[in-house]
Parts: structure tokens; sequence; C-alpha cells
């Protein structure tokens, strides 16, 4: 079971579905509606929707689904998001208090589920996107929550990332996580893609496994170098670029490749 702490648990008895989710986005939609009113729509099997959690104006915070489970709230993404369901109509702001609720929930999700704190605008990322960006596949609400509320997004990173000590902000690098011994560097398997004549050679053939080059896209976005996008364990341009980049501020060899010297200086470098 995965309930939050601190949240009001709210179960419902219909219109969910049990098991079969593995979360990688938190989607923030808007009610259209109040925290009341919504709380009793999602108990009537007409209904057909549901939320894993729902924020209220005044700060309120509710859970109706175990975010082992599917809520019904965006079709087709209902097996990798968690979504959170907000007091209000189209047009509207987050309030502070409601602000801060979804920072906590991301950042508690970040803990729970291994989600990003950052942001992302494709279904196929990982981190904190909203309801409109899935389109006619998440059921063609695509004025959920509102251009206002997408702009009130980073704020909810920043202030995750605040809650987790992660640091950094949305915008740039700056952050403070802790430094400390590095991870034991990954062996490079620079034939794991293919010969080394290859023209992905020194891009794509560098890791033997994604997950070590998400771990650290991962650390250098807990770093504050949000440029690099998603922590997908995939090398495209924006990773390389703030490889670049990085190793130029480390006084590192620049050749956008993750060697040893460059991870790990992203664990024990101090933060510029």
């Amino acid at each position: 079971m995965a309930r939050m702490p601190g949240a009001t648990w709210r179960p419902i008895p219909v219109n969910y579905s049990g098991g079969g989710i593995s979360p990688r986005i938190v989607v923030v939609h808007i009610m259209e509606g109040t925290l009341t009113g919504t709380d009793s729509w999602f108990r009537q099997s007409r209904a057909r929707a549901s939320s894993h959690f729902g924020t209220g104006k005044n700060g309120a915070l509710y859970q109706w689904v175990d975010t082992a489970n599917r809520a019904w709230a965006q079709a087709a993404g209902n097996s990798f998001c968690i979504s959170i369901e907000n007091e209000g109509k189209g047009g509207d702001r987050l309030t502070d208090a409601q602000l801060d609720r979804n920072a906590e929930i991301l950042a508690w999700a970040h803990r729970t589920h291994g989600i990003p704190l950052q942001r992302t605008n494709s279904t196929s990322g990982r981190g904190l996107g909203w309801h409109g960006m899935g389109g006619s596949a998440w059921g063609g609400h695509t004025s959920c929550p509102g251009p206002k509320i997408v702009a009130q997004l980073d704020e909810i990173v920043a202030r995750a990332r605040k809650i987790t000590g992660s640091g950094g902000t949305p915008g740039g690098s700056g952050g403070t996580p802790p430094t400390g011994k590095a991870p034991t560097f990954p062996l490079p398997h620079r034939w794991a893609f293919g010969p080394k004549s290859g023209p992905n050679w020194q891009v794509s053939g560098f890791y033997s496994h994604r997950s070590d080059l998400r771990r650290w896209q991962q650390r250098m976005l807990d770093r504050g170098w949000v440029g690099i996008g998603n922590a997908d364990g995939l090398y495209g341009p924006r990773t390389a670029r703030v490889a670049r980049q990085f190793q130029a501020e480390k006084g590192l060899g620049v050749d956008a490749l993750i060697g040893r010297a460059t991870w790990d200086a992203a664990w024990t470098a101090p933060v510029t």
C-alpha cells in the first residue's frame, strides 16, 4: 500500500482499478468544482472518474486512491500517473496553500516512487506534468488545468525540492545537495549497442544500462542542472550540453562523455 502521511484518507469504493501502475508522472488537474463536491462525485458509479489526491483552496488534502492502484483521471495515462485534482475552475490559479500541498505530494512521490523533481512536457517523460499535455489519449481535456496553473508548475517543483533538501531551482544550476563519496562508477560497455565504427558509438554505447545514466542525470537535476530535461536514461543533446558545461565549470576534460571523473564530480564537487 502507498498512502501519504498527512493526507486525509477518503477511500472510494468504485471508479478505480486495483494494481497495474508504475508511477513516473504526477499530473496536476483542476476540479471545475469544490473539494466536497468532487469527493461526493467520485463515490458514484456513474462518475467513471477518480483521482489519487485532491486539494482544497484552504489547504485541505484528501487521498482517495492508494497509489498502488490506478485512479481514473488520465485515460491512457492511468497506468503511469499519480493524479492531483485541485479545487477551483478553469482560469484560476492555485492558492499558496494548494501550491504547498501539490509540492508535498510531489516530494512524497519522489521518495516513495522515485519520480524525479522536475517538469515534464511529454507523456513519455518523468516528473511533474499537467492533464492537458496528454491530448486526446488522456481524454482530450486540453484546457485542464489552464495556463495560469501550468505557469505555476515550476514553483511546485521548487517547493518540492526545498522539502526534500534537493536544492536547485527550475531555472538552472545553483542547488545545494550534500556532497560526499560518489557511488561506484559503472564500467563503460562501449560495445553494448553496436560496432565501434557505428555513428552513435560514443553516445549510445557508453553505458551498459540506462539506469546508470539515469542515476547521473538525476544527480545533476538535484544539483540544479534542470536544463538536462528528464532523468530518462537516454543520452541526448540536453545531457551532452549539461555534461560539457559541468566539465568546463569543474575543470575536467570537456568531451561531453560521463567518464569516471565526471561521474565522481557529480557527487563530490562543491555546488557553485
